[in-house]
């Protein structure tokens, strides 16, 4: 996965965390999350917070 991979990303996470409320999550916790995702394979410096937002959106729509 890459950064740009959003809805899959948050599928993942969805996966992996289904405890926590991504709502709740900070930017620097959520990048870290996704850092930890088994096969994620982005460059780290590649993030921010524009693709975050993203992520996070898609995240909460996966867990309604």
């Amino acid at each position: 996965m890459k950064w740009v991979d959003t809805y899959q990303i948050a599928e993942a996470l969805f996966d992996a965390h289904p405890d926590v409320d991504p709502v709740t999550v900070r930017f620097t916790q959520l990048r870290e999350m996704v850092l930890a995702l088994p096969g994620f394979e982005d460059d780290p410096a590649r993030s921010g917070e524009k693709i975050l937002e993203a992520i996070q959106q898609a995240w909460i729509e996966e867990a309604a």
